[in-house]
């Protein structure tokens, strides 16, 4: 897999969220910034991103994700 196609299947579970990814094809570094994220934890917003890839970590297309999840506040405070 491509970013592009990591971008796209997360653009698709996390609607207006803000996506970058970047990876070698199996590895990749995701960041989410998005409303979506408000009054969650942690494990609460890796969750949801997970949920988007699990079919691909399930069949090996992705081995590695890190990821950082902000809300649009926690983002702006950066």
């Amino acid at each position: 897999m491509d970013p592009e196609n990591v971008k796209q299947l997360l653009q698709q579970h996390l609607a207006d969220c803000d996506i970058e990814v970047t990876g070698d094809g199996r590895h990749f570094d995701i960041t989410v910034v998005g409303d979506i994220f408000e009054d969650l934890n942690a494990v609460k917003k890796q969750q949801l991103v997970y949920a988007a890839l699990n079919p691909q970590i399930a069949d090996g297309s992705i081995h590695a994700v890190n990821m950082k999840t902000f809300t649009r506040a926690e983002a702006a405070a950066q």
